[in-house]
């Protein structure tokens, strides 16, 4: 696959985002399906995957990666975050989402950095994090505590480069002046722009940026209809029976245009995304290894300059309703 740089680390255009093989974001899913499904990315060029120690319980999630990633390490740019598994006992502050919960609980303290580390390194099964991120900046600690103790851990040789989740333009520029910064990981797709001043500040840092949800959570697929039971989307006020009713509405013509390219939606929504910025990269999830090489597929789709205009008017006019996660 074609790769980009993110920061000085080279990965795949598309990576995979593992968060949908823990149980209860899309529904129940057992173990081997998930390493299937890691699996069928590997084999398809998307080597970069990222997870969390908040992705299920108990590291669920990371150690699912570790399992599927065994024997092939070499090839796989592990990615992981750190700041909402709170340890038991400790304190954490209210960030506020656009879920229907209304807050996640954060502690990004310097002292449990090494921690956090540790433990994922324990739950992946390796001896270095390619790229760790803070997973959200702790309204409590200035930014740029926590990363100075993430930057002890790349001096100790347990990560080799940092990154950011879900930050502001001037949360970067601050995080950055202490120690260099890769990746930025905001949500970016059709479904939700960018805010421009982060991306501003990522280019004149020279940090890449990596799209989570570029497929808006599934929706961006064309092919979400309902939800099933157990699915967190239910969470979300966008997908609720009557939103989601009125943003398929809105979206057919985006779903008539890649028609007529001959390309499903979802690998037009994430070619249109690589072509907004060279430094960006996508992280789609599937459980799915068809649904996961077709979106591969979209890394070699080049859109003319005419179908990006065409496209841009669609979006203009496509107001999303029920909000967004941040």
């Amino acid at each position: 696959m074609k790769t980009r740089e993110l920061g000085g680390l080279t990965v795949p255009a598309l990576g995979y985002g593992a968060m949908v093989l823990s149980p209860g974001i899309y529904g129940d899913i057992d173990e081997a399906r998930g390493e299937t499904a890691i699996l069928a990315a590997l084999d398809a060029g998307a080597t970069h995957v990222d997870t969390s120690d908040a992705y299920g319980p108990d590291g669920q999630n990371e150690r699912l990666v570790g399992r599927a990633i065994k024997g092939r390490r070499d090839e796989v740019v592990v990615a992981t975050k750190f700041g909402l598994a709170v340890p038991e006992g400790e304190d954490s502050r209210a960030q506020p989402v656009g879920y229907k919960f209304g807050e996640l609980r954060v502690n990004a303290e310097p002292r449990l950095v090494r921690r956090y580390a540790e433990a994922s390194l324990r739950n992946l099964g390796t001896d270095v994090i390619d790229l760790y991120y803070l997973h959200y900046a702790d309204p409590g600690v200035p930014v740029e505590d926590t990363v100075g103790a993430m930057a002890e851990l790349v001096k100790d040789g347990l990560v080799r480069h940092l990154g950011l989740s879900n930050v502001t333009a001037a949360q970067l520029r601050r995080a950055h002046a202490v120690h260099p910064v890769a990746a930025v990981q905001n949500e970016w797709s059709m479904w939700r722009p960018i805010d421009p001043l982060l991306l501003e500040a990522a280019g004149e840092l020279g940090v890449g940026i990596v799209a989570w949800s570029p497929l808006g959570n599934g929706f961006l697929t064309g092919t979400v209809q309902q939800l099933g039971e157990g699915d967190f989307r239910h969470n979300a006020p966008r997908f609720s029976a009557e939103n989601l009713a009125a943003n398929n509405d809105r979206y057919a013509p985006i779903r008539g245009l890649a028609d007529r390219l001959g390309i499903t939606p979802a690998q037009l929504a994430l070619a249109w995304l690589l072509h907004q910025d060279d430094h960006v990269v996508a992280i789609p999830g599937s459980r799915t290894p068809s649904h996961i090489r077709e979106n591969v597929e979209a890394a070699d789709i080049t859109l003319h300059a005419d179908t990006l205009a065409a496209i841009d008017d669609a979006l203009g006019r496509f107001e999303v309703t029920g909000g967004t996660l941040l």
